[in-house]
């Protein structure tokens, strides 16, 4: 975003457009009203990243004007909660567009990722292999936006003496994102092991007593182990960008 800005004070400065076109050009940058939505171009000042699209309730239509409307301004594109239908419309306009299935999230990367001001790297874990749609939602989010990643699966307390056969990696994070449904116990646990920060993310995975995911969420917010810090449930997306803030120097 800096860059373009640059590009756009030297075309002023040369000549090559003249002041209606600067201020026509430069009025896009704070938010574009496209009618059904405001894209906040002004995000890329604030996190160095553009406004990532939540395509769940959204249809297909409105994803693809916004992505359109982001990637003439940024060389990357991040949507989740994708479907498939959001994947083809995005598509039209973005041959380069990926999709992953299991995270439900669509990426664009056009540049090169800079890894400069992050500090360490971020694990994530989770305690069961159904957690891994948040988990890798996780991961996307935390790669995009410029993090050294590593993944530890299916590691809960249902069988503890797997996490402690893992406890190099533990030391090793800078911060650490616990993922788990059920009883919602392992960050807890994690967070009485480490010195880093831990983001606890329960999820929906867990029998009827789970309460889509509201029993881990309480486990998690009444956790008495130090530094856990609690996102929604299911929320990846979330955990992964409070990692990324927690991870720069």
């Amino acid at each position: 975003m800096r860059e373009k800005i640059e590009k756009l004070l030297n075309d002023y400065k040369n000549g090559k457009i003249d002041v209606d076109e600067f201020i026509n050009e430069l009025k896009w940058f704070p938010f574009e009203d496209i009618k059904f939505a405001r894209v906040d171009h002004h995000r890329m000042f604030k996190h160095n990243f553009p406004e990532v699209i939540l395509c769940q309730w959204k249809t297909p239509e409105q994803v693809k004007g916004i992505a359109k409307r982001i990637l003439e301004r940024s060389d990357f594109l991040l949507a989740t909660r994708a479907n498939t239908e959001h994947f083809k419309a995005v598509k039209k306009i973005a041959k380069d567009a990926k999709y992953n299935e299991l995270a439900r999230t669509i990426t664009v990367v056009r540049g090169e990722i800079k890894k400069d001001d992050k500090k360490g790297k971020i694990l994530i874990i989770t305690a069961g292999t159904a957690d891994l749609p948040v988990a890798e939602e996780a991961r996307v989010t935390a790669e995009i936006l410029g993090n050294e990643v590593e993944l530890l699966y299916d590691v809960g307390v249902a069988g503890l003496h797997r996490l402690f056969s893992n406890l190099d990696k533990l030391k090793d994070a800078s911060v650490i994102i616990v993922i788990a449904g059920m009883e919602g116990a392992l960050p807890s646990v994690i967070g009485g092991l480490v010195d880093v920060p831990v983001i606890a993310v329960p999820t929906s995975v867990g029998y009827g007593a789970n309460f889509n995911g509201l029993a881990p969420l309480l486990t998690m917010l009444n956790s008495c182990a130090p530094g856990i810090v609690v996102v929604n449930v299911d929320n990846g997306f979330g955990a992964a960008f409070a990692a990324t803030l927690m991870n720069r120097k």
